[in-house]
């Protein structure tokens, strides 16, 4: 089949807030997005939900139960992989299953993907108009990290860590064929993949950072607050191994974050 979107939308442990109802009724208004939901080896009932939601909109529902929990990383790339070489897209996505960025706002964002731009992401920019709620502590330690991550990059960019980014076909391919290195900074990642592809001077045209118009910081986050204090090496590691394109090649053998 083919489809405008595929969403990825990661799950672990998700039971108790798959929000059905929103899922439903995106999907009744938005017959042209696929929605991929990744099990990442729960132990709860979330794939049964997912089971029981594929039953009623087979065409438009797709399930990838991973028996073992691989982490963040990983479930998104198997999803995205899984997708491009299952389905007709024209653009791909990831979302929080918490739609701490809803459905709506994604296919929004996604409508910025042209000929020229490639690549979208939404940003927790807090504008005169806009409705982000983020906890204190989670928004200062955020700050503190867009910080370190934006001078590593070498890129004003405001938040890499917003968990909403839409991709074209073309550079979902080349951007999850190898697998990440940490489980959840995968975004800066996909930052340093995309100045190894396009240069770090070309990223202004084809990408574009969108001020989102709502933000719900959910009250269950599934990074551990402990990650905090390995979330220094991860970024090291990343670094490191991102410092020359060439090194991009031996990503897979690069598993010291594991």
């Amino acid at each position: 089949m083919n489809f405008k979107l595929a969403i990825i939308i990661p799950c672990y442990n998700e039971f108790e807030r798959l929000n059905t109802e929103t899922y439903t009724h995106f999907i009744t208004e938005h017959e042209d997005v696929l929605l991929c939901f990744v099990n990442d080896g729960s132990n709860d009932s979330t794939i049964q939900v997912l089971n029981e939601f594929k039953e009623r909109f087979p065409n438009q529902v797709f399930v990838i139960d991973c028996a073992k929990n691989q982490g963040k990383s990983d479930a998104v790339r198997i999803g995205f992989t899984t997708c491009l070489s299952t389905f007709k897209l024209e653009k791909l996505a990831y979302l929080d299953a918490d739609l701490s960025t809803s459905l709506e706002e994604c296919v929004s964002i996604s409508q910025q993907i042209s000929t020229k731009v490639c690549f979208a992401f939404g940003s927790r920019i807090l504008t005169l108009d806009s409705d982000i709620r983020r906890k204190p502590y989670r928004f200062l330690i955020g700050r503190i990290i867009a910080t370190l991550i934006s001078k590593q990059l070498k890129l004003n960019v405001y938040d890499t860590q917003c968990g909403c980014k839409v991709f074209d076909e073309s550079l979902a391919k080349d951007i999850f064929k190898k697998e990440f290195i940490s489980r959840w900074l995968f975004d800066v990642e996909i930052f340093h993949r995309l100045i190894n592809i396009h240069g770090r001077n070309q990223l202004k045209d084809i990408a574009r950072e969108i001020p989102l118009k709502s933000w719900i910081d959910a009250d269950d986050s599934k990074v551990p607050f402990s990650y905090f204090f390995k979330l220094w090496y991860d970024l090291y590691v990343i670094g490191k191994t991102y410092k020359t394109p060439l090194k991009t090649k031996n990503i897979e053998n690069e598993k010291l974050l594991k």
